[in-house]
């Protein structure tokens, strides 16, 4: 390890508040949220300001750090609206935003104090580009995802800003998002933050004089996702993404669900932890609690040039996760009882594992379960509720149960 390297900030999805907390619980050094308008998820819960005001609370509380994305492009009739939340945002105290319009640049920077991180939305792909948002005010540039491990270590060492690449999660058939798929075909638009994710349905060939004769693209009977992106994974070579200099480590999932955010971010903690503790391996339990996660096969995208494809042509649809069947809320050590609010279905005689945020994860069988009100119960079908139970060992509050 070169003793010249900074370590890099672990930078977690926030889709909305208790993905928040997940995030910065289970090891995130700072975290990414949208508000209810200008960010590039549209159909995600995202935040309002009251919600942004408590986030912002919550997040410099545990030291760490949290970033709007204000990243779409917007139109003339953004504009009004756009400077009263900047201005918003500045009072709020968020430690920076994320921005790919050069308009809302250039209206941050008249308003407000707030530092900029330029979108990967943007596509910086060179250095001169990353020089040129540098020169206008941005302290830190989000690189895009079409870029080698070589391109990104260049552009280090020519231009002074931070940088930022995802290490994980979505990848997208277009330039980091830049598509008007979804617009043409839905009316839709993926740079106003409304998706619908065109590029994953299922397409078939029509030729112009036959009409309603559909055939398959490719060789299989179900058509062909030509443009089905794999999942990003840069775990496996975590050592070189840290060798390259770069400031903060990203992972995509904003509209992921709460098992996501939590699993994630506590094996990239571990893995990061590790280069810097001198003891680097990709240890199995890594690689084991990734594939847990419901994903499509993973990639390294871009990272290594080494010409594998990164698209899946016969199906859209992502792996099954290990289900997420609830959140430990409380734990009583003199009767070793957990409190869980639910969040799927579970009984008794069941198996379950507890996947805990600092300690290591264990499975136990459970052997009887109470409702709220102390009344003994077989099953816990119904959303959210809560439900004490007795475990084999102590185990962390905001620890998540799971089948095994």
């Amino acid at each position: 390890m070169s003793t010249n390297i900074v370590k890099p900030e672990l930078l977690a999805p926030a889709g909305n508040f208790e993905k928040l907390q997940a995030a910065l619980i289970y090891g995130a050094d700072a975290v990414y949220f949208g508000g209810k308008n200008f960010s590039l998820r549209a159909f995600g819960d995202n935040f309002s300001r009251d919600e942004i005001l408590k986030a912002v609370d919550f997040t410099h509380a545990l030291n760490k750090k949290i970033y709007a994305a204000v990243n779409i492009f917007a139109h003339n009739k953004d504009i009004a609206e756009l400077a009263d939340y900047l201005k918003f945002l500045d009072r709020a105290g968020v430690d920076a935003i994320l921005v790919s319009d050069l308009g809302v640049l250039n209206l941050a920077r008249e308003l407000t104090n707030l530092k900029i991180h330029i979108s990967t939305q943007a596509n910086v792909t060179n250095w001169r580009a990353a020089k040129f948002f540098h020169d206008l005010g941005a302290s830190r540039i989000v690189l895009a995802r079409e870029l080698t491990y070589a391109e990104i270590s260049e552009i280090k060492a020519k231009c002074a800003a931070e940088l930022e690449i995802f290490i994980h999660g979505a990848m997208c058939i277009s330039y980091s998002g830049r598509c008007w798929l979804s617009k043409f075909l839905t009316g839709r638009d993926g740079n106003q933050g409304a998706c619908t994710h065109s590029c994953r349905w299922k397409y078939n060939l029509v030729e112009e004089t036959r009409a309603g004769e559909y055939f398959p693209v490719g060789e299989d009977e179900r058509g062909s996702y030509v443009m089905n992106s794999k999942d990003l994974c840069l775990l496996p070579y975590l050592d070189k993404v840290i060798q390259s200099g770069v400031s903060s480590l990203k992972i995509e999932g904003r509209m992921k669900s709460v098992n996501y955010v939590a699993g994630v971010v506590k094996v990239y903690r571990a893995a990061i932890d590790s280069y810097f503790a001198n003891d680097f391996k990709i240890r199995d339990e890594w690689l084991d609690e990734l594939n847990k996660i419901a994903h499509r096969p993973y990639t390294t995208g871009f990272f290594l040039s080494d010409g594998k494809p990164t698209e899946i042509h016969d199906t859209s649809k992502p792996s099954r996760s290990s289900n997420f069947l609830g959140i430990v809320r409380a734990f009583d050590l003199s009767t070793m009882t957990a409190t869980i609010e639910q969040r799927g279905k579970f009984e008794v005689d069941e198996r379950v594992e507890f996947f805990q945020p600092q300690g290591e994860n264990f499975s136990q069988t459970i052997t009887s379960m109470r409702d709220a009100d102390g009344q003994e119960i077989l099953s816990a079908p119904h959303a959210q509720q809560v439900v004490k139970m007795p475990v084999v060992k102590p185990v962390e509050i905001w620890s998540l149960m799971r089948e095994v």
